[in-house]
C-alpha cells in the first residue's frame, strides 16, 4: 500500500516526502559533484542502487519537478537528466550535509580544503556552484569541474 504524499504541510515533512528517500540525493550529488548525467552514469555509482529502484527515483525526481530529462546530443537512445532550478536549489543542503559529514565521520572523503573553503563564505560559494552546475559544469568531475584532480 502506498502512503498518502504530503501528509502535513511542515516544511521538514515536505523536503522529506520529495527527496529524504535513501537515494534522490544521491542521484543530485551525481551530478553536482561528478557531472553525471544519463541513467548509465548513476547506475556506474559506488552505491550499487538497482535499475528499477534509479527508474523511479528518476522518475520521481522528474515528477516532483527536481529533474529534467531530454535527449543526449550524441546518442539518441540515451537520456540526460539535468537539475531543474528547483534542483539546483538543493546544492546549499548537499554542500551543508558535506560539513557536516566531513566534521563527524572519521573516514570521510570529503577533501578537507574544499569544505574550508564553502564554510570560508557559504553564500557566495552556493551561487558560484549553482552557476558551474546550470551551465553543465560539476564540483569534481568531468572537463569543466571547479576542481581539478
Amino acid at each position: 500500500m502506498k502512503r498518502a504524499e504530503n501528509k502535513s504541510h511542515c516544511p521538514v515533512n515536505f523536503a522529506l516526502e520529495t527527496f529524504g528517500d535513501a537515494w534522490s540525493l544521491l542521484i543530485v550529488r551525481d551530478i553536482v559533484f561528478w557531472g553525471k548525467h544519463t541513467y548509465g552514469e548513476f547506475l556506474d555509482s559506488g552505491e550499487g542502487i538497482a535499475t528499477n529502484v534509479l527508474a523511479a527515483r528518476l522518475a520521481h525526481l522528474e515528477g516532483k519537478g527536481i529533474l529534467s530529462k531530454g535527449p543526449h546530443e550524441s546518442d539518441r537512445r540515451k537520456e540526460v537528466y539535468a537539475l531543474t532550478e528547483k534542483g539546483l536549489a538543493l546544492i546549499p543542503i548537499l554542500l551543508e550535509m558535506s560539513g557536516w559529514s566531513a566534521t563527524y565521520d572519521p573516514e570521510t572523503t570529503a577533501p578537507k580544503q574544499f569544505v574550508d573553503a564553502v564554510y570560508a563564505d557559504r553564500a557566495a560559494m552556493f551561487i558560484r556552484i549553482q552557476d558551474l552546475v546550470r551551465r553543465g559544469g560539476s564540483l569534481f568531475g568531468g572537463e569543466r569541474s571547479m576542481v581539478k584532480p
